[in-house]
C-alpha cells in the first residue's frame, strides 16, 4: 500500500528509506541479513526505486552497526560497478537508483517511520504529526516509503519465484515467512526463518528450552504469554511480531528481572514528546517498585491497569504499548502479583517519615522525635 499510494504521487523526487534501526530488545536479525545477504538488501531496495519512481535510497543503520560501514560500502560501490546501481541501471534507460548509507544516533524512537526520517534529515529524532504522512511528504519533504530489513528482502524472493510461491507458505491470513531472533533461557539462541503460524510451543521445542516459564513475544513492546498461551500462533490475526522472541524459565522473577526492566527502558528511551508516554511509564514504574517493596495492594495492580489505558493517546508505537510489559504480565501472571501485594489493607502511602528525615538528621546530628499515636 505504501509503494502504490508513493508511486501515485507527482513529484520527480521520491526516496526509498530501508529502516535498519534495529533497537528493540532481543532483536538482531537484521545484523545477521546486514552481514550475510546486503545485496539482496541492496537490490530489493532497487525494486522497490523502481516501482515508486525514485531515484535514490537511504540504507538508515543503527549506530552500534558503525563497524559494518566499510563491508557495506564496498557491497554497494561493487553494485555500481556491475551497473546494479547509478545509471541506466541492467541497461534499463531512465531506471535510476543509488544508495548511501546513514547512520543513527542510537535511538529506540527512531525506529517509527516519522522519527526516523527528523533522524535522517539531522533533526531531533522524534515522531512527527500525520498527515501528512511519508508516502506524500518524507524525508525533504518528497514522497518517501519507509520498508524494514526484511520486507525488502522478501520482495527479491517474491519477484524471483513469484507471488504464489510466497503465498504457498504460511496461512491464509499471514502468508510467507518471517524471519525471528531467539534467545534468553534456551540451549540454541539465534536467527531462525519459519512460516508463519508456528506456535510458541514449536519456537520453544526447535530451540531447545526447558522449564519455560514465559516466552516474549515482540520485545518489550509485545506480549508476555504464558504456558496456558503457547499453543497460539505466530500471525498476524493472533501473535504479531517484529521477530524479538525472548524465553524465560522458572528460575526468573518475571516482574523484577523482566517487567521493571522493559519498563526501565520504555522510560530511558521516549523522546518526552507525549505527556502520557513522559510521564505515565513513570508512575507506573513507582507503582511497580512500590509491589516489589513489599507495600502493595490490590487498588494499586487495578490503577496500574487503568493508567495504562492513558497511554493510548500517545502518537507513536513506543507510547502506545509503553505499558505492554505490566498490562500483559497482570493478565497472564496475575498470581505473581498477587503474592507479593498486602491483603486485607486497602491503603499504604508507600511513605516512610524516618527514610524521608533520615538524610537530613545525619547531617545535623539530630535524633529524629517522630511519635506514633
Amino acid at each position: 500500500m505504501k509503494w502504490k499510494f508513493t508511486a501515485a504521487e507527482k513529484s520527480a523526487v521520491k526516496y526509498v528509506v530501508c529502516n535498519a534501526d534495529e533497537g528493540e530488545p532481543g532483536t538482531f536479525k537484521d545484523r545477521v541479513i546486514l552481514t550475510e545477504y546486503p545485496k539482496m538488501l541492496m537490490e530489493g531496495m532497487a525494486i522497490a526505486g523502481y516501482a515508486v519512481g525514485a531515484t535514490e535510497g537511504i540504507l538508515y543503520v543503527r549506530y552500534e552497526y558503525k563497524y559494518l560501514q566499510e563491508y557495506l560500502e564496498k557491497i554497494i560501490e561493487g553494485g555500481r560497478k556491475k551497473n546494479y546501481l547509478g545509471k541506466n541501471i541492467c541497461g534499463k534507460e531512465g531506471f535510476d537508483f543509488d544508495i548511501r548509507i546513514q547512520f543513527g544516533a542510537g535511538s529506540y524512537v527512531c525506529g517509527e517511520e516519522s522519527a526516523l526520517i527528523e533522524s535522517a534529515e539531522g533533526k531531533r529524532g522524534e515522531p512527527r504529526d500525520r498527515p501528512p504522512f511519508p508516502v506524500e511528504s518524507g524525508y525533504l519533504e518528497k514522497p518517501t516509503i519507509v520498508n524494514n530489513v526484511e520486507t525488502l528482502c522478501s520482495i527479491v524472493k517474491i519477484v524471483n519465484h513469484g507471488a504464489p510461491w510466497y503465498r504457498s507458505m504460511g496461512t491464509k491470513e499471514s502468508s510467507g515467512t518471517k524471519v525471528l531472533s531467539i534467545c534468553g533461557d534456551c540451549k540454541y539462541p539465534g536467527v531462525y526463518e519459519i512460516e508463519w503460524g508456528f506456535s510458541v510451543n514449536d519456537v520453544i521445542e526447535m530451540v531447545g528450552a526447558n522449564e519455560v516459564q514465559a516466552v516474549q513475544v515482540g520485545g518489550p513492546s509485545g506480549n508476555l504469554v504464558g504456558p496456558n498461551e503457547f499453543n497460539r500462533t505466530l500471525s498476524y490475526t493472533d501473535l504479531s511480531t517484529g521477530g524479538s522472541i525472548i524465553i524465560f524459565n522458572k528460575q526468573r522473577d518475571l516482574i523484577k528481572d523482566v517487567v521493571l526492566n522493559f519498563m526501565n527502558f520504555f522510560i530511558d528511551e521516549s523522546c518526552g514528546s507525549c505527556s502520557t508516554c513522559r510521564n505515565i511509564p513513570v508512575l507506573l514504574r513507582q507503582k511497580l517498585e512500590k509491589i516489589l517493596n513489599a507495600r502493595g495492594v490490590q487498588k494499586d495492580i487495578e490503577e496500574m491497569l487503568e493508567w495504562s489505558k492513558v497511554l493510548k493517546a500517545s502518537r507513536c508505537g513506543l507510547g502506545l504499548t509503553a505499558g505492554n510489559p505490566i498490562v500483559t504480565s497482570i493478565k497472564n501472571f496475575r498470581s505473581l502479583y498477587d503474592k507479593k501485594i498486602q491483603h486485607g489493607k486497602d491503603y499504604d502511602s508507600n511513605f516512610d517519615m524516618l527514610n524521608a528525615v533520615k538524610e537530613s538528621c545525619d547531617a545535623v546530628g539530630r535524633v529524629p522525635g517522630i511519635h506514633s499515636n
